[in-house]
């Protein structure tokens, strides 16, 4: 479950990370991944360890597609 606790910073928690990449995807509609893991890393603190937590929370969540070939994020808007 994410729930944030007393100890958690609000800009290093995995919705945060989530929020910022989602807001990237939602403007471009589909990056490449390392533009995605760009835009994350100035935002938002550790990136290295909250960017596939975040990634796979948009996508268990439906509204966003990773597309192999061509190693870029889709935003479906699910």
């Amino acid at each position: 479950m994410l729930l944030p606790n007393k100890h958690s910073h609000p800009d290093a928690t995995v919705m945060a990370a989530s929020t910022v990449i989602l807001r990237a995807l939602r403007r471009e509609r589909v990056m490449k991944y390392d533009d995605v893991k760009r835009v994350a890393g100035r935002e938002v603190r550790d990136v290295d360890y909250l960017f596939t937590p975040a990634v796979s929370l948009l996508f268990l969540l439906g509204i966003v597609e990773y597309r192999p070939t061509v190693d870029c994020f889709e935003y479906t808007g699910g």
